[in-house]
């Protein structure tokens, strides 16, 4: 019998290319179900790119990706992806249209057959356990601040209890406080509703605050994976550099 840690994600030699210009090659990376896991990498290392892949917005030139042990191509594997699977963009990518409430029961709607005033109800309820205030659920996206579009974008993602969160740059663009409050909401609601986090940042204080272990992707591929105290002592130059630069210390010394 093994004892082998369950999978969310399991990638297997990856490949992405933009016409002549490689993106990933043999790229492998196990995500365990119940972590959280941070990706980071340098600017063009292709980290959007491989949150696309795994969402099956884009397929892979080669390799193969598995959700909770489905490979994305097989049949069926995109309605299973809409079900089970979270999703905050770097952008919040929220309806501009709609109220924060009409935003939050989008997934209700696309996914679920339940009546109207259940929807409404199950709606507030993510809002509230996203930390926002009541009067929130009637404001529109662009009368919120930053931090609340971020907390809005999470009640949508967490809508339909998915057993896997994928954040995107989820502090970009937050002050420290609001930054450092986001972290810890994503930490609650990691412990509270038990799902695996896919995180991409480039945020180090995120890292050391939240993380169970952090992927490096370099070179085209994941270079190392393991917690962040294990990182700051490795002899890889680009890690080196990356945790044991001024602010990876500072970071380091929050902590």
């Amino acid at each position: 019998m093994s004892d082998a840690p369950a999978l969310s994600i399991r990638i297997r030699n990856l490949r992405n290319t933009f016409g002549a210009t490689v993106v990933h090659d043999g790229l492998d990376l196990d995500v365990r179900a119940g972590e959280i896991l941070g990706v980071v990498g340098g600017s063009g290392s292709g980290k959007s790119v491989l949150l696309n892949a795994i969402l099956g917005l884009r397929p892979p030139d080669g390799g193969t990706i598995e959700l909770f042990g489905q490979e994305i191509r097989a049949t069926g594997a995109q309605a299973m992806i809409e079900r089970r699977i979270g999703v905050l963009f770097q952008s919040s990518a929220l309806f501009s249209a709609l109220t924060v409430q009409e935003n939050v029961e989008v997934p209700f709607r696309e996914q679920a057959s339940l009546p109207g005033s259940v929807v409404h109800d199950l709606a507030a309820l993510k809002i509230s356990l996203a930390g926002l205030p009541t009067e929130a659920a009637a404001m529109m996206p662009a009368a919120l601040s930053g931090g609340m579009r971020k907390r809005a974008g999470i009640a949508r993602a967490i809508a339909l209890d998915p057993e896997l969160i994928l954040l995107d740059e989820p502090t970009s663009g937050l002050d420290p406080i609001a930054a450092s409050a986001f972290d810890a909401l994503i930490r609650t609601l990691h412990q509270a509703l038990g799902f695996t986090v896919f995180l991409i940042t480039h945020d180090l204080d995120t890292l050391h605050a939240i993380c169970d272990r952090v992927a490096v992707l370099a070179d085209h591929r994941i270079i190392a994976v393991a917690s962040v105290d294990e990182l700051e002592r490795s002899d890889d130059p680009w890690i080196k550099a990356y945790f044991g630069s001024a602010r990876g210390k500072a970071a380091e010394a929050r902590a």
